[in-house]
């Protein structure tokens, strides 16, 4: 009994920690990345983190190529004094991207809601 407890505060603490620890990221939708895209008044970065193949084929002005896979390395590409917007072909990539910008210390974190397919 008493290690089914220890194993449920595990639990309940890594969870708690987790929910903490996880990257502030606001979540727009298309049609809101239309009106930041407008929005000239304010600095942001606009990153794609989808491969090079699939920005090649379909992308959006304004909208910068880092894939996923390589940006950890290029991250001083980005810059960190203004807003950063990512996009993905469904939002889960451009996710981890936010988990690895703000481990990096990066603030305002915009992720568009179901990426280009949506």
């Amino acid at each position: 009994m008493e290690t089914i407890l220890i194993l449920v505060a595990v639990v309940v603490v890594f969870t708690i920690y987790k929910k903490l620890t996880a990257p502030k990221v606001t979540m727009v939708t298309k049609t809101e990345l239309t009106g930041l895209l407008q929005d000239k008044k304010t600095k942001r970065s606009y990153i794609d983190v989808r491969t090079a193949e699939e920005f090649n084929q379909k992308k959006i002005k304004g909208f910068k190529n880092i894939p996923l896979q390589s940006l950890s390395m290029r991250t001083s590409e980005v810059d960190k004094s203004s807003p950063v917007v990512l996009i993905c072909a469904s939002g889960s990539r451009s996710m981890q991207a936010a988990r690895i910008l703000a481990k990096q210390g990066y603030g305002e974190l915009i992720n568009v809601r179901g990426g280009i397919g949506h």
